[in-house]
């Protein structure tokens, strides 16, 4: 019984930490992103 509890423990630590690093990774996607488009609006901004 605590074997089957442990592992289902584990494996939902386990998923957790895994979606944890991909939503940080995508996080920086996005923010890298924004800075790519916020240079281009600044380039072509004209007064």
């Amino acid at each position: 019984m605590w074997k089957t509890i442990l592992f289902g423990l584990m494996s939902l630590a386990s998923i957790a930490l895994s979606a944890c690093n991909t939503i940080e990774g995508a996080g920086r996607d996005v923010t890298a992103a924004g800075r790519e488009v916020t240079e281009e609006a600044r380039e072509h901004k004209r007064y």
